[in-house]
């Protein structure tokens, strides 16, 4: 199996939401499962059916969650160090043709959220900013052209 990359705050944010899933969603779905079969013919009972669909889909990502959960591979950003970018790394850059600075933490798939500045390891630029050190600059293709960003700074926090 493939281990999933995260960091202790994603794996923290991964258990939260399989405890209210199975804690809270999943009871009240059983619940409304249960009031909607009081109501008669399951036939053309929409509140069935809407508590079986949302049952469905608590059950599966309790699933997916489990299983990501298992194969976490919890890396320790705060014992990182180094000038080099690698998982982790939270990286200032400079675009090139704008000007604006813009800093991202490199993440694992499922913390990413680039309005809060965390950069999925598999987006572009991540990629495309692995292994460089301060001073290099990198070039990712966009689907409105070709930018260009230069490393200011690297931290591990």
């Amino acid at each position: 199996m493939e281990k999933v990359p995260m960091t202790s705050g994603g794996l923290k944010r991964l258990q939260e939401e399989f405890h209210h899933l199975k804690s809270i969603e999943r009871p009240a779905v059983i619940k409304a499962i249960s009031e909607a079969r009081e109501h008669g013919d399951l036939s053309e009972n929409a509140e069935y059916h809407a508590a079986k669909d949302k049952q469905g889909f608590v059950e599966g990502r309790i699933k997916e969650l489990e299983g990501k959960i298992s194969r976490a591979e919890v890396i320790d950003v705060q014992a990182l160090s180094g000038t080099d970018i690698k998982f982790g790394a939270t990286v200032t850059l400079i675009d090139d043709e704008t000007e604006e600075n813009l800093t991202y933490q490199i993440v694992g798939v499922d913390e990413a959220d680039i309005n809060k500045g965390l950069l999925s390891l598999n987006a572009p630029l991540a990629r495309a900013l692995i292994g460089k050190s301060v001073g290099d600059t990198c070039e990712i293709t966009t689907p409105k052209g070709s930018k260009s960003y230069e490393i200011l700074k690297v931290v591990y926090r």
